[in-house]
């Protein structure tokens, strides 16, 4: 996407961590933006410290009511959607899939990945119609290597939400829309507030070499975002590392199938 035709982006759980670094790097490039968030406190802090090209709206994305009177209000501010980022999520709590309750998989399934849906429900209809935009679906690495214990139910949702966008990515080509999933390790936010707050279980991953404030930047992540936008990039990976694991999982893919070669 060509980032100096676009005027007005729209991203959700856009009030700290992630979303805000890339609220600001596209506000750095002379965007609009709509940050949604269903923290209010967090939203009102972040609309008064910037100027007026931010607008701020209150959603929880499960709500579909919600998500029409956040589109509408938006627009109503900066006119059309060109770029919409499904940001929002919460977190994993470290629980083996048959330990955790029906109502905390629900629920996460329900922000991380019905919410991304939502998302591109409301406004991929009217970016295809326009033949431009650019739609960026938040997974996490746990979606490309989904072998951690304690993670099943997150990476579910997050290689679930990598799924989704491969396949927007060529519903939409050709129609003019790119499509990106974004894939990030560790970075510094919000989200275990976030999901404490929305019903959620965190677990306590203090043990984990790299966590705690040696995340990355969110600034440095928006900036990985903007750079995939402009390059329409299918996937946006920020932390290379973790593709290792990746090779791992093809490796074992690739030995099962020579394992499953007919037997005569």
């Amino acid at each position: 996407m060509e980032l100096s035709s676009a005027r007005h982006a729209f991203i959700t759980g856009g009030a700290s961590g992630i979303g805000l670094g890339i609220a600001d790097a596209l506000a750095e490039r002379g965007l609009s933006v709509t940050v949604a968030d269903i923290n209010r406190q967090s939203l009102d802090s972040v609309i008064a410290s910037r100027g007026a090209g931010f607008c701020g709206v209150s959603l929880d994305v499960r709500d579909r009511k919600a998500w029409a009177a956040a589109k509408a209000t938006s627009e109503d501010t900066f006119g059309p959607v060109d770029i919409l980022v499904n940001n929002a999520g919460i977190g994993f709590n470290g629980r083996d899939v048959v330990d955790m309750d029906p109502e905390t998989f629900d629920n996460l399934v329900a922000i991380d990945l019905t919410g991304v849906f939502n998302g591109v429900s409301a406004f991929g209809g009217d970016m295809r119609a326009r033949g431009y935009g650019h739609i960026v679906n938040t997974a996490s690495v746990m979606g490309l290597t989904a072998g951690a214990p304690g993670r099943g139910a997150y990476s579910a949702a997050k290689s679930a939400v990598i799924a989704l966008s491969e396949a927007l990515r060529s519903e939409m080509a050709p129609h003019g829309v790119g499509v990106s999933v974004l894939c990030p390790g560790l970075v510094m936010s919000n989200l275990d507030r976030n999901t404490t707050e929305l019903g959620g279980q965190v677990e306590d991953v203090s043990h984990i070499k790299g966590t705690g404030n040696i995340g990355m930047e969110p600034a440095t992540a928006g900036a990985y975002v903007v750079r995939g936008i402009a390059q329409n990039l299918p996937y946006i990976v920020t932390h290379p590392h973790y593709l290792d694991y990746v090779e791992k999982r093809m490796e074992s893919i690739r030995a099962s199938v020579d394992a499953s070669t007919p037997i005569p």
